[in-house]
């Protein structure tokens, strides 16, 4: 377990990639620091199960910019700002 705990904090950091990652522990509030740090698109805690409806992109060289949710709606939108006195 001390391996794992020690290692844990620097794996997300020890690759260029980062689309998708996968925590398992029995700690959830553990698991749950562990996924804040790791610099993944996606990362999943304790399952292997997929949500469509979940924002997908990656980080570093996995990519920039996301697919679904309104994260991925957001890549089409032009912001517009209409000033003047009505």
């Amino acid at each position: 377990m001390r391996t794992c705990r020690a290692a844990s904090g620097k794996w997300g950091f020890l690759t260029q990639y980062g689309l998708q990652a996968y925590v398992l522990s029995r700690d959830i509030k553990r698991a749950q620091a562990v996924a804040s740090r790791i610099e993944a698109g996606r990362v999943l805690v304790n399952t292997l199960a997929h949500e469509p409806a979940a924002p997908f992109g990656g980080f570093k060289q996995s990519g920039i910019g996301r697919e679904y949710g309104t994260f991925g709606l957001e890549a089409f939108l032009e912001p517009k700002s209409v000033l003047g006195v009505l």
